[in-house]
């Protein structure tokens, strides 16, 4: 029961949406609208009345209208009107869409159903037609008329030309307001011209026409034409059939023509147009009758080449009346005649050789071609001027506009001029004056365009006669123009444009001469830019030294073809890893800096800057890490440092040499207490006992020989106990220690006659000591030998003697 429930309000739905498509909605509505078509902006009023028993399945609900404009809803009013209907008005205050659908709806229970619509355009009135103009064409006489049509008014528009004319009027009158008015003609596709057919027309006769544009907001007409359709006959135009020179008028010329087929019985009106290759425009004459089919004309130049053109109309016509167009363009070339005037010239001259000869370098400017009076051919320089009968001497003969001679030194003169194939011109005089004039005070020079250079200078106190300007464009690798240089005539003149072989971005250095009567002023220089902008690339950077708190950079300066201008400054910029941006401006002169401040053992990015007032170019960035120390800490620390090692060097050689060393600063003194010769004792001891002999005087006898024996091997003295010495012989006995029961090791002999390299003592002699072993058996001589009772350590005379002998080991 629940389900059927909640499903009866969805079926009445679709059951009343059903009812309203299939017909309940026909008739129901009615919308009306103040006015289907209005002025785009303005505003739009329209109503919707439903009728509730044309509407079924809304008999017995309420009605609620809306409105919706295409898509898209708007709010209207709703009252209840006269036979139980519902009424609903809308106002739109500013309706903008050129064109839209208005929609009146009803809603029930939510649903809204389109039950009435209206459409709505909106737009301008038609706008006025502008520039008519018309043309006959003679080969069907259809007068075929164009005109501007103005702004779309958004809506439909129709546009007729109309025409009006009385056949019983005069053939000079229009007669507005009587003549019948007729639909000349409609374009098609939305093009501003259409053709009026022939029987419509009134040839010979003054006629009325216009364009008429009429849409639902308005009417709009053309300004009209009053015209003889043949006065706006498009004519064809006529042909050229000759044109030659007159022989005793040389700068003359006659022309013949035809004129177009079916326009011979017209009187025409002609005109003639022609240039040369190098005129910017065409020379116009007027005036010339159709029907005289030939014409003379002057003023053109010798040697020259011209197009000439022509085109006609009828002599009656109207200001409105068209030309036909212009005929084929024919050329012809005028006869030539020998070179007039005067060439400009500029010398530079070298001083005489050791040959006597003046080296010239001659320059000219070709002559214009009003004075060329055709093709030159040649130019020749001569030391003196052509006279009849003979030829002057001739050191140049060039097409070139310079040449290069030798004369004799002395020469003020030579002489110049220009030949073609009619003949050769005046020579003109050439002065080879010397350079020692006054000079100017100053020269100044700025853009006069991107291709073309103003100079300024100030004028000197003695009378000028003319000036020459010189240019040269400054390059790495210097170049020379000859032909960068022109000739101010007027003497008076401070200012000059230069426009030949001016390149923006490129430096000229300009020289300025002035003329003087009889010699040449000293020149005065200067240099400019036609146009500047940044340059095209900025110095590389290079590290010439750095520090911790120095870096000193470098820089090659940049090619003046790259500057692109005057520098103004170099800027230098750096920055450590923290962000920490400083900037130094220097001037463009510098070729190095030092950046001082820098933190020690800190990384540098370092870049720069090339500046003109046209602009700014960064370089590349050169990284750089400043060191820990100083050069001179850094020196500082390896002295220090070597000194260390050199001291640790000799400590431990020390160390390793002690006992050298102790010798050497400590000379070892035997100490007779702790000698190991007490060990020692003779070779052959006789089995007596010790006896102590009794105390006497020391003899003469001097120790002065110990000599080193071979002992047994793996045996090294003084390890045993020594066995006490017994009684000795009268002969010496050499030591021998004892080792064991073995057989006995000579270690020592004591000599009496002094051992080798030894040095005897001066006097006095060494001391003697009592032999007491020798008192006992009554010797003590020279030649006896006593040894002590106690071991010789006690004995001092060991003190002098010196161990000799060992070399005998190695025998």
């Amino acid at each position: 029961m629940a389900r059927r429930g909640a499903g009866t309000p969805l079926l009445l739905q679709l059951s009343l949406l059903l009812l309203l498509h299939l017909g309940g909605t026909l008739g129901c509505a009615l919308v009306t609208v103040g006015s289907p078509i209005v002025p785009l902006g303005s505003a739009v009023t329209a109503s919707c009345t439903i009728r509730r028993e044309l509407c079924r399945g809304l008999e017995q609900g309420k009605v609620r209208i809306s409105w919706m404009l295409d898509n898209k809803p708007v709010a209207g009013s709703q009252h209840q009107g006269p036979g139980g209907t519902e009424v609903s008005n809308l106002t739109l205050p500013q309706f903008n869409h050129t064109q839209a659908r208005l929609w009146c709806c009803v809603e029930w229970n939510g649903t809204k159903q389109r039950v009435g619509m209206t459409e709505i355009r909106a737009g301008y009135p038609p706008a006025k037609p502008l520039n008519l103009s018309c043309s006959l064409n003679l080969s069907d006489y259809g007068l075929t008329c164009q005109w501007e049509q103005g702004t779309d008014s958004h809506l439909p528009t129709s546009v007729v030309l109309k025409c009006s004319g009385d056949p019983r009027a005069p053939c000079s009158v229009c007669c507005r307001g009587r003549a019948q008015v007729v639909t000349g003609c409609t374009p098609r596709g939305g093009h501003g011209r259409c053709t009026v057919p022939r029987r419509l027309l009134q040839l010979y006769r003054q006629m009325e026409i216009w364009v008429s544009a009429t849409n639902a907001l308005g009417t709009a007409e053309s300004e009209r034409l009053c015209i003889d359709p043949m006065d706006v006959a498009k004519l064809d135009p006529p042909t050229l059939q000759s044109i030659q020179s007159i022989p005793f008028q040389t700068d003359c010329i006659a022309l013949a023509w035809d004129v177009a087929w079916g326009t011979e019985h017209m009187e025409l009106q002609c005109e003639l147009r022609y240039r040369a290759p190098q005129d910017p425009a065409w020379a116009l004459v007027t005036g010339i009758p159709g029907r005289a089919g030939a014409a003379q004309r002057c003023g053109f130049l010798f040697g020259t080449q011209y197009r000439f053109q022509m085109r006609c109309r009828r002599s009656s016509a109207s200001p409105l009346a068209s030309w036909s167009e212009w005929s084929p363009g024919r050329n012809y070339t005028t006869h030539e005649k020998a070179p007039t005037g005067t060439l400009d010239a500029w010398w530079e001259a070298q001083p005489a050789g050791p040959g006597g000869q003046l080296e010239v370098q001659l320059r000219w400017k070709p002559p214009g071609q009003r004075e060329a009076n055709g093709r030159v051919l040649g130019y020749r320089v001569t030391l003196s001027p052509r006279r009849r009968g003979r030829d002057p001497h001739t050191v140049c003969n060039t097409t070139h506009t310079q040449c290069s001679f030798s004369v004799p030194a002395g020469t003020r003169r030579v002489y110049l001029s220009a030949y073609n194939a009619a003949g050769e011109a005046a020579p003109t005089e050439v002065m080879l004056l010397e350079r020692k004039g006054q000079a100017l005070a100053g020269l100044r020079a700025g853009p006069g365009g991107e291709r073309s250079l103003w100079a300024h200078w100030e004028a000197p106190l003695a009378p000028v006669v003319a000036y020459v300007l010189e240019w040269q464009r400054v390059t790495a690798e210097p170049e020379r123009c000859s032909e960068c240089w022109q000739m101010e005539h007027d003497g008076a003149a401070t200012t000059a444009l230069i426009q030949d072989g001016i390149e923006p971005f490129q430096l000229y250095n300009i020289s300025l001469y002035p003329l003087y009567q009889g010699t040449v002023g000293v020149p005065v220089h200067t240099t400019a830019y036609s146009q500047q902008k940044a340059p095209s690339h900025a110095p590389k950077l290079h590290l010439r030294r750095i520090s911790k708190s120095e870096a000193e950079l470098c820089w090659e300066p940049l090619p003046v073809e790259m500057q692109n201008g005057f520098l103004t400054s170099y800027t230098i910029f750096w920055a450590n890893s923290i962000a920490d941006v400083a900037s130094a401006t220097l001037n463009p002169s510098l070729s190095s800096f030092v950046i001082r401040g820098l933190k020690p053992s800190t990384l540098y990015k370092v870049h720069i800057m090339a500046s003109t007032a046209a602009g700014d170019t960064n370089g590349t960035s050169l990284t750089l890490v400043t060191t820990a120390l100083d050069d001179t800490e850094i020196q500082f620390l390896f002295l220090t440092l070597g000194l260390v090692f050199v001291a640790l060097t000799v400590l431990l050689v020390c160390f390793q040499k002690n006992e050298r060393m102790k010798e050497q600063l400590w000379p070892s003194v035997p100490d007779p207490a702790n000698s190991s010769l007490g060990k020692w004792v003779p070779a052959a001891v006789p089995q007596e006992p010790l006896q102590v002999l009794a105390a006497r005087e020391p003899g003469p006898a001097a120790i002065s020989t110990v000599t080193v024996l071979e002992g047994e091997p793996g045996k090294q003295p003084g390890k045993e106990h020594p066995v006490l010495p017994a009684a000795p012989s009268a002969l010496p006995r050499p030591y021998v220690r004892q080792e064991g029961l073995g057989e006995p090791v000579q270690y020592a002999r004591v000599g009496g006659a002094g051992y080798r390299g030894q040095r005897l003592l001066p006097e006095p002699g060494p001391r003697f000591y009592e032999n007491l072993r020798g008192r006992g058996n009554g010797g003590g001589g020279a030649g006896d030998w006593g040894f002590l009772e106690e071991p010789p350590a006690t004995f001092p005379l060991l003190q002098g003697l010196r161990i000799g002998g060992a070399e005998e080991l190695h025998e």
